[in-house]
């Protein structure tokens, strides 16, 4: 689920909500009541693990397409 910020226009308190994209917007202040105003914010973006770019791209390969039965899992014998 995202996870939104939002910014109180009476006390500024910044606060963040974990939303469901179809959950209604927060419209009050958890600590005064006041109105509140969601925040434009960076989003946070992490690839984990193992993943194409890093097996495939990142690093010069050892493998070239005449070794392709020696190199079936890489992307230049899979790709030709």
């Amino acid at each position: 689920m995202p996870l939104y910020e939002y910014e109180c226009e009476s006390c500024g308190l910044q606060f963040e909500v974990r939303q469901k994209f179809s959950d209604k917007p927060v419209s009050e202040c958890r600590e005064c009541g006041g109105s509140v105003k969601k925040m434009i914010s960076q989003t946070g973006f992490a690839l984990k693990g193992g993943g194409w770019y890093q097996q495939g791209y990142s690093q010069p390969s050892s493998c070239s397409a005449e070794k392709s039965d020696a190199c079936a899992g890489c992307p230049k014998a899979a790709n030709g």
